[in-house]
């Protein structure tokens, strides 16, 4: 199998970075069209929650970006319901700009504390 430039970065990132019970790991994808958060606690293989712009309603005349930082507060405001107040964020091999940017400072001012 053959891996992308993304994927071999995604390694090399997860190589040095895991998700506790205390800290657990906030995770993003980005597609070409929607952009998906989930926080994992790699300990027990344990997915606590997640959400995506797909599950977002009443977005038509707002962008990717505006989209992704809605996410983004969804996202931190879910986290702080459940107990969990700091975060390891895992970017996945994306670079730390545009709607991965816009997802941190979203989760970042909902109360995540990276």
């Amino acid at each position: 199998m053959t891996l992308t430039g993304r994927q071999k970065r995604h390694q090399s990132i997860r190589k040095k970075l895991t998700g506790t019970n205390e800290r657990p790991r906030l995770c993003v994808f980005r597609s070409n069209k929607h952009i998906y958060a989930q926080v994992i606690d790699d300990t027990k293989h344990n997915v606590l929650l997640g959400y995506s712009s797909s599950e977002l309603k009443g977005l038509k005349n707002k962008n990717k970006t505006e989209i992704a930082t809605e996410v983004g507060k969804t996202i931190g405001k879910l986290a702080i319901e459940k107990g969990i107040t700091h975060v390891a964020f895992d970017r996945a091999g994306y670079k730390y700009h545009g709607r991965v940017k816009a997802l941190a400072d979203g989760a970042r001012a909902a109360g995540l504390k990276f």
